[in-house]
């Protein structure tokens, strides 16, 4: 909409130029008078008595034509004074025209986004990339159970390509959250690196979604998709009641620390399977009709349920397994640290401590070593916690560490990594950026066997992923009636919110793609 300070400008710029075109043209006209009217009264004089000269009078008189100079200064003066005016209104108006800004003279350059509106859309950018990667593999794992490992390669192929990209956009970021680069040029430049990496992979997943479409043919039959989605559910069934058994005996056997990352995940699988089985009635109800586009829509939304359901269940079993060989390890873990403490402390190692250092943290790790031990006899206790406090009093030794302690180091960061990872992928709708550039960085340290690394980056991750759930809230927490299991679903980012009913679920794609089901 124009404001009427911009709509008025025209009008009074054009009474302004009318004012100086007739100034000018009354100028003309007057000049023009002005030479015409002597040349308009030469033939018209009257008679006049005429004294009879002599002939010297007549022989000196001049020849009269008709005019004289004094009679052509006037108009030669108005002419000219005329011609300043028109030709002083010319150079104003042509000076204004080239300063002039306002809209629809001088198009003004789009403004320069600030450092701060940068960085706003590199962290939309990379949550936006990081979902659709998460979703993507959410539903590429149906269509590979149903048609094979070979026809989903295509899809499986940009899906890595997705992920390569993203990995490259959260490293860029988590360097730029440290400080690097330093100038503010380049610190511009790497935001905007951030922002084509993610965009690249939101591309190479959209370029496919189609095909998968066109593989799946869900609007034309969804009969057997929706088979093996009614399988995993029956089975993420029987699986639920028992990982509520395991989930119990976590806190009988061990300390409350222990079983903590998997608390409330019974509860949030069987609130994913309430959802799952409405949606899926309402697939199958719709594909029964014909309704090809509905039975998509809900089935889609089922098979994210189901998904995350399993990935809730799959924690408390891997939890619980980890805690066992955890469990099982310590006590070797214990001895091959007092082993390496006391290579230490004979100088074996090749520690570049001073004397005072090392004698100060072979204290320490003998006082941590202890603590483990009595606790070993003193009732439950956490078999993961008690690796990390070995692995980490011997790491600090700076003379190595053997094989059992390196792998109780490895099984605590994998577990640590896995966990963060579940947290995100089943509450990805309420988690920002930060607590995902931690959680990439520490699946990148684990690869590179920096396993005391990978573990506090993937706590720092957890920590920050459920700061963002605590402080999200959810407007769907009261839903009830056909509409249970929303608010779980909603943020688990299984539905995209767009709609009343929750809105689209999320499917294999980018972001031009992954809301496609949309409501007609």
């Amino acid at each position: 909409m124009t404001s009427s300070l911009i709509r008025g400008r025209p009008r009074r710029a054009t009474a302004r130029i009318r004012v100086r075109i007739a100034r000018a043209v009354l100028g003309g006209l007057v000049g023009a008078g002005w030479l015409v009217f002597p040349v308009m009264t030469v033939g018209d004089r009257g008679p006049v008595p005429v004294d009879p000269a002599g002939p010297v009078a007549s022989a000196a008189a001049a020849p009269h034509d008709g005019t004289s100079t004094t009679d052509l200064v006037m108009p030669l003066v108005a002419l000219g004074a005329a011609g300043a005016l028109a030709g002083y209104g010319y150079v104003r108006r042509t000076r204004r025209a080239r300063t002039r800004t306002t809209p629809g003279m001088v198009s003004a350059a789009p403004p320069v986004p600030t450092s701060q509106e940068t960085e706003r859309q590199a962290r939309a950018a990379l949550v936006l990339a990081d979902d659709c990667v998460r979703g993507s593999e959410e539903e590429l794992g149906f269509v590979e159970e149903l048609f094979g490992q070979e026809a989903v390669a295509p899809f499986a192929h940009a899906l890595q390509a997705a992920r390569t990209e993203l990995s490259a956009a959260f490293a860029i970021w988590r360097r730029y959250e440290e400080g690097v680069p330093g100038d503010e040029g380049a610190r511009r430049q790497a935001l905007v690196g951030v922002i084509g990496r993610c965009a690249e992979a939101g591309r190479r997943l959209d370029a496919e979604a189609a095909a998968l479409d066109r593989l799946r043919g869900l609007e034309q039959d969804a009969g057997a998709a929706l088979e093996i989605a009614e399988g995993r559910f029956r089975g993420l069934t029987a699986r639920t009641a028992a990982a509520q058994t395991t989930a119990e005996e976590l806190h009988r056997r061990y300390a409350p620390a222990a079983g903590a990352p998997v608390t409330g995940y019974v509860e949030q699988a069987k609130d994913r399977l309430v959802f799952a089985t409405s949606r899926l009635n309402e697939a199958r109800q719709a594909a029964d009709s014909g309704d090809g586009a509905a039975a998509a829509r809900q089935l889609r939304a089922a098979e994210g349920a189901v998904a995350q359901a399993g990935v809730l269940v799959g924690g408390v079993e891997r939890l619980s397994a980890r805690l066992r060989e955890a469990a099982a390890l310590v006590p070797a873990a214990l001895t091959g640290g007092e082993a390496e403490i006391a290579e230490a402390r004979k100088g074996g190692g090749r520690t570049a401590l001073t004397a005072g250092e090392l004698n100060a943290r072979l204290a320490r790790a003998d006082g941590v070593l202890a603590a483990v031990r009595s606790e070993l006899t003193g009732g439950p206790y956490d078999p993961l916690d008690a690796l990390r406090r070995i692995a980490g009093a011997v790491e600090r030794l700076e003379a190595g560490r053997s094989g059992v302690v390196q792998a109780g180091a490895l099984l605590v960061a994998r577990s640590a990594v896995g966990g963060a990872e579940d947290f995100v992928a089943v509450h990805r709708g309420a988690v920002g950026a930060q607590a995902r550039a931690r959680l990439a960085q520490a699946g990148r340290a684990l690869g590179s066997g920096a396993d005391d690394e990978a573990d506090a980056l993937a706590r720092q991750a957890r920590e920050l992923a459920e700061q963002d759930v605590r402080a999200h809230g959810n407007p769907y927490a009261s839903a009830g009636g056909f509409t249970a299991g929303l608010a779980g679903a909603v943020l688990g980012g299984i539905l995209l919110t767009e709609e009343p009913d929750g809105g689209p679920p999320t499917s294999f794609g980018g972001p031009s793609t992954r809301a496609r089901h949309h409501l007609p």
